[in-house]
């Protein structure tokens, strides 16, 4: 026979956990065909010696809701070795929608997710009102990577109540129909229901997001609904409730019981913090009780610190400070120019160096500055100095040295300021926990903020590498099978004749993420972080070759997942 693609003579990590193998992969229509030694013919041969050849990489927690329209590649998940990810979470879709009720998911999205309005109206081409008619419009578009989606509670919302979404709880025929929604949505291919009540998520005004107004009550009933489908997964971001034991206690049993009232699995993300360093430990033993009681919840786990990247290109914990403020409004050519004054300089480091004005700040937007805790970010490898031991020894100021480093490379100087995960013998606790899946890039949002849609290859670079703490086989494990198990993508995730053929040819000495960068590419001519890999050979989406070496081959053969 004549397949349409062989890998041949790489060493086949297939997903399992087992050790890895040499052998050949031959792909047809698709589909894993073979494997072993092949010497039957092919369209296309790669050359896999000296590389691993494993499965694709799973995303289950990213936003590209609206991205997918117009950025075909899955960027900048896509350089990571991710084939699948899913979008829609934490309430935040942009179906169900009337397009003349678009601003109402925009509104959702601009500040929560630091998705820019202008962008989505630039580059989103309306053409669906239902959730079953937006997947039917995704299945249309042309995508190089697969995406599943769940349908989300702020857009379910302001669909059924308009505007009365922000500030009002829904009565019995709202609730009744968003109910409806929920079931036809999963019976159509959502992958779930997702909702969030974390007060990180606000609108422009700095009022909650739509999904954040409803009670509980509401989430119990739709959530039920949804396990009368037998299918569907529920994400949550969760409830601020401190370090009350009693509060936690009571939101715990909650989300205990609801898991098991419905049948429906349940998710969320979970991170460690210095503020609170052992807050995350009761939620894992929320995992062991529910499954006790007869639920099922897994957590979401990040593989490093959750880091703000600050630069004069995208944002400063002084951006709106005196003098910063109008300092950061002028172009960057500008800016660099006023940055050589050094009376202006003195004045901006003065500033700096007092007490922070009151701002309400989310998400991870920039915070006021913890010296002790600001990075120098030069490379993605290897340990990273610290801001003020660098300023110490130079004599020098810590705000003053920021500014020196950035005019030194035309502000493209980037540091990075954790928020989250801090102690990395906790994330790396987290991520050997059994019932939590290593993933939550929040890839297509925060685009202009964060940059962690280099998770996957951060794994190997840093845990498996560098710090030996996972096999390779292991690591691949967490990153494929793990996640495809979790989110019902039972044609995925391993290397199995007869599996869709999605694989990624890398070399495990090189692996990681290259620098990000600011680029100007969204509809709108907005700013974003971009970030390739190193070591990633090829990327394969359903039996195409869809990258080599970061760069597109022109193939869609990415496909829309529809839950079962």
């Amino acid at each position: 026979m004549s397949y349409d693609l062989v890998v041949k003579d790489g060493t086949v990590i297939d997903g399992s956990g087992q050790p890895g193998y040499r052998a050949d992969i031959g792909i047809k229509n698709g589909k894993i065909w073979s494997i072993g030694r092949i010497t039957e013919s092919a369209e296309q041969e790669i050359d896999a010696e000296g590389h691993v050849v494993s499965p694709g990489f799973i995303d289950g927690h990213t936003h590209m809701d609206a991205q997918i329209f117009w950025d075909h590649l899955g960027s900048c998940s896509c350089y990571h070795g991710v084939t699948s990810v899913v979008m829609g979470n934490c309430g935040f879709t942009i179906a169900p929608c009337k397009e003349a009720d678009a601003s109402y998911v925009f509104k959702n999205l601009e500040r929560a997710e630091d998705i820019s309005p202008e962008a989505m109206k630039a580059g989103i081409n309306w053409s669906w009102e239902t959730f079953p008619e937006f997947l039917d419009t995704l299945d249309r578009l042309p995508k190089g990577i697969n995406y599943a989606g769940y349908i989300g509670h702020s857009a379910m919302r302001t669909y059924v109540m308009g505007e009365r979404a922000f500030t009002e709880k829904a009565d019995e025929d709202e609730l009744k129909r968003m109910c409806e929604i929920a079931k036809e949505a999963v019976q159509a291919g959502a992958i779930g229901f997702s909702t969030s009540r974390t007060p990180n998520h606000v609108t422009p005004d700095d009022l909650p997001v739509a999904s954040r107004v409803a009670d509980w009550r509401e989430v119990q009933a739709i959530v039920n609904a949804v396990g009368e489908t037998g299918r569907g997964i529920f994400e949550i971001a969760g409830e601020h409730v401190g370090r009350d034991p009693q509060r936690i206690r009571e939101y715990h049993e909650r989300l205990r019981d609801l898991a098991v009232e419905s049948g429906v699995p349940q998710t969320w993300g979970m991170f460690s913090t210095r503020r609170a360093p052992d807050l995350w430990r009761p939620y894992f033993d929320l995992l062991d009780e529910t499954s006790l009681a007869g639920g099922n919840i897994f957590a979401q786990v990040h593989s490093r610190q959750l880091n703000t990247m600050l630069s004069f290109e995208t944002q400063l914990p002084f951006d709106k400070w005196d003098v910063w403020k109008d300092l950061r409004s002028l172009p960057l050519g500008e800016q660099k120019q006023k940055l050589r004054d050094p009376q202006l300089r003195a004045k901006l480091v003065e500033v700096a160096s007092g007490s922070a004005p009151k701002i309400n700040l989310v998400g991870v937007e920039a915070r006021p500055p913890d010296y002790d805790h600001l990075y120098i970010v030069d490379s993605m490898y290897g340990e990273q100095r610290l801001l003020v031991d660098v300023a110490k020894e130079r004599g020098m100021d810590p705000v003053d040295l920021m500014i020196e480093l950035a005019l030194q490379k035309d502000l493209k100087q980037f540091f990075r300021q954790p928020a989250a995960n801090e102690n990395q013998d906790h994330v790396l606790e987290m991520m050997k926990h059994p019932r939590s899946v290593v993933t939550f890039s929040d890839s297509g949002a925060h685009v202009s903020q964060i940059m962690d849609s280099s998770l996957q290859t951060h794994v190997l670079a840093h845990w498996v590498r560098e710090k030996e703490a996972f096999s390779l086989e292991e690591a691949i494990k967490q990153l494929t099978l793990v996640p495809a198990t979790h989110w019902g993508m039972h044609d995925r995730g391993m290397i199995r004749e007869g599996l869709n053929a999605d694989l990624i040819v890398f070399n495990p000495e090189t692996i990681g993420p290259s620098m990000p960068e600011v680029v100007f590419d969204l509809p709108s001519g907005a700013k974003r972080l971009k970030q390739t890999a190193d070591g990633i050979k090829h990327s394969i989406v359903n039996g195409e070759v869809f990258l080599t070496d970061n760069e597109h081959s022109g193939s869609q053969s990415g496909k829309i997942f529809r839950g079962v």
